[in-house]
């Protein structure tokens, strides 16, 4: 059912199509100018669900209308093409086909005089070809802004998960050895003191309590602070994919059974290594197609992001930013590799090999 909006939006634009033909002093009966503009309007109320066949009627419409001199239905038909290659950017040959068939061909077979190559090749710019172009070119770049906001706030949450797991570390590196120390402190003072007071070995073991118990909450405080996935990671890459696919732009996935018994670290890294190789190929590669694959075998787990982008490795090596560096070494930390080379024909494969043993340290 089409919205309120959308009925008030295209009861206006009949009107104005009426009284502008009204206005132009067209010779047909002002009955035949109302029934030609609600025509030509109505289907745009299912120009977002039935974009195609919203086109098509509005353009037929226009061509019964084509001999009334001084209307201006063709305009709408136009905006409905428009508006199909829009919400239908993957159809586009077929918005093509519905634009040129009824604002070019046709009125050049019904025309009484043939139009001259000039007249033709204009008629095709401005009414057959403009308007699918245009609806094209506002989602093209409306999924392009999406995808770039899409990117920066994954940027964003990666560089805060880095930073919380840098601080969890400084923190539990400082904190906890200093009550790690004044742990073994108070049980050697403990253990030395063999006829001391009963209040200094009440104290001495309060003090060993005390900052057993401090550190074990530290420690629990930090689990909060690092980014530790409660199930799978790694099978989230499928939505990563989900995330960065665009009509021009297709990323598939292929994850295979058995990653939900992954050891943590193996699956929070497999799925940090896929996440910045997927973000290098849809900012950098200028690809039209990423391919992502999981394999895992009784020993390892492979991580493949290859794109059919234009540019490949150059023959002296890659030249690596922070984000390969960074790709590189959570790989050694895990005990695994990380290649980097041209894909086949063109374009880049990036391919991770973590051992599952290295979780389970």
């Amino acid at each position: 059912m089409p919205s309120s909006r959308d009925v008030l939006l295209c009861t206006a634009t009949a009107a104005l199509v009426f009284g502008a033909a009204l206005a132009e002093g067209s010779p047909a009966k002002p009955m035949a100018l109302a029934v030609l503009s609600v025509g030509v309007v109505a289907p745009l109320m299912a120009r977002k669900t039935l974009p195609l066949t919203s086109a098509g009627l509005s353009v037929l419409v226009a061509l019964l209308g084509f001999a009334v001199p001084g209307w201006s239905g063709k305009l709408v038909a136009m905006a409905a093409c428009a508006s199909a290659a829009y919400h239908r950017p993957n159809r586009l040959a077929g918005v093509l086909a519905i634009s040129v068939l009824g604002f070019l061909l046709v009125p050049a077979f019904v025309a009484a005089k043939p139009m001259g190559t000039t007249t033709v090749l204009t008629e095709m710019i401005i009414t057959a070809i403009a308007p699918a172009v245009v609806g094209y070119a506002v989602r093209l770049r409306g999924e392009r802004a999406e995808q770039l906001a899409r990117l920066h706030r994954a940027e964003a949450a990666r560089t805060v998960a880095e930073e919380r797991a840098g601080l969890a570390r400084e923190v539990h590196d400082a904190v906890g050895h200093h009550l790690t120390a004044i742990r073994m402190q108070a049980a050697a003072a403990r253990h030395v003191l063999t006829n001391a007071p009963p209040v200094a070995t009440t104290t001495l073991d309060t003090i060993n309590d005390v900052a057993a118990r401090a550190l074990s909450e530290v420690r629990e405080m930090l689990e909060t602070l690092r980014d530790r996935p409660s199930g799978s990671r790694i099978t989230e890459v499928a939505d990563l994919v989900d995330l960065l696919s665009t009509s021009d732009r297709k990323v598939t996935v292929e994850l295979p059974s058995g990653l939900d018994r992954l050891p943590a670290l193996v699956d929070h890294g497999g799925y940090r290594l896929a996440q910045e190789a997927l973000t290098n190929a849809v900012r950098h590669a200028g690809a039209s197609t990423v391919a992502v694959t999981v394999a895992r075998d009784a020993d390892a787990v492979t991580i493949t992001v290859e794109d059919d982008g234009p540019g490949t490795p150059p023959d002296g090596g890659v030249a690596e930013g922070s984000g390969i560096r960074g790709m590189r070494e959570r790989a050694r930390l895990l005990g695994g590799t990380l290649t980097i080379g041209a894909a086949v024909p063109h374009g880049w494969r990036v391919r991770a090999v973590l051992p599952v043993r290295a979780g389970q340290r």
